[in-house]
């Protein structure tokens, strides 16, 4: 296998990955979590079940859908190995995947054998929802970055000392929050959902209300706070005049989060239906994405009035040019 057709492979993953999510977001908006009863990872006690019903089917289907992505990862880390030397960042965005996937597959596993699923409405099921949310963003971003280091993406350069880093942690680290805030959104639009717009105001407002369905008042507060703060970003990126493939990337991220903003308030106004939240969730996960990678490729080269500075000095332009 060549490096043409690693990344090919990994960015062909990233797509199955995101497919695989989305089903599981299915089985939870179904309540089909319990097709299979509390065992894992047997189904009802048996390695394929017997006379199944729709709900097993869902999650089932899910569950051999998600060994896959387990067969990816560790196909990806033996290549990875095979075509990158020992130290260099796609060997490390690999291993990273593959962990993240393991912790990603004993969070579904506790969901399941805690009974956390179904009407399931504890403080303990919303927690482990968030996390499951915020682990998946963190397993999309190795993979991405898997794949786009693969396909020649430059290495990091100092990220730390960048003048645009503490923008770029602070946005990371913010859009995982509204994914975490957004996975209690939906699990109380699934368990609580209101029969019109009124009601679901009301509902939002009461304080007799179940605490799912306080807390999804939050989610489109904290999404329109840290859109603000992404398109901070975005504009930042491209004033800076940052490397062209930063600048592409942002114009992608500036359209998702545009588009987010506005399938948030239709998935509002249209009380959540479940094909809305697939869509929401997939648009989602393309903006995550996107910010990984105009992340990645706005911190591969120095701040411009670094790299102005050392332009000046001949020694410091040969040996960039050397580099190069």
């Amino acid at each position: 296998m060549t490096r043409t057709t690693f990344s090919r492979f990994a960015w062909g993953g990233l797509a199955y990955n995101l497919a695989v999510i989305l089903w599981g977001a299915y089985v939870r908006a179904t309540g089909s979590g319990a097709g299979c009863g509390n065992h894992w990872p047997l189904c009802n006690g048996d390695v394929v079940p017997r006379s199944p019903g729709v709900e097993t089917l869902i999650e089932y289907s899910h569950r051999l859908t998600s060994g896959v992505v387990l067969l990816f990862a560790i196909a990806l880390l033996v290549l990875s190995r095979r075509l990158f030397p020992a130290g260099h960042r796609v060997r490390l965005a690999a291993v990273l995947y593959l962990v993240i996937t393991l912790v990603e597959a004993a969070l579904g596993a506790g969901l399941v054998l805690f009974g956390l699923v179904e009407d399931n409405d504890s403080v303990a099921r919303a927690v482990v929802m968030s996390i499951h949310l915020g682990n998946t963003f963190l397993l999309i971003g190795s993979l991405t970055l898997t794949a786009y280091w693969g396909s020649g993406g430059a290495a990091l350069n100092r990220p730390l000392q960048d003048p645009l880093a503490s923008r770029i942690w602070l946005s990371l680290a913010g859009t995982t929050l509204v994914g975490m805030s957004g996975a209690i959104a939906a699990l109380g639009d699934t368990l609580f959902p209101a029969e019109s717009l009124v009601e679901g105001f009301r509902q939002d407002l009461s304080a007799s209300s179940h605490f799912l369905i306080q807390l999804r008042t939050y989610h489109p507060l904290l999404a329109f706070a840290v859109s603000l703060l992404l398109l901070h970003l975005i504009a930042r990126v491209r004033a800076e005049k940052r490397p062209q493939p930063a600048r592409r990337f942002a114009s992608y991220l500036n359209v998702a989060v545009l588009s987010q903003l506005a399938l948030g308030a239709l998935n509002v106004v249209l009380l959540a239906p479940v094909w809305m939240q697939l869509v929401h969730l997939l648009l989602a996960d393309l903006l995550w994405i996107s910010l990984v990678l105009t992340c990645a490729a706005a911190l591969a080269v120095p701040a411009p009035e670094t790299a102005s500075r050392r332009s000046a000095k001949p020694e410091t332009a040969a040996t960039l040019g050397s580099a190069a």
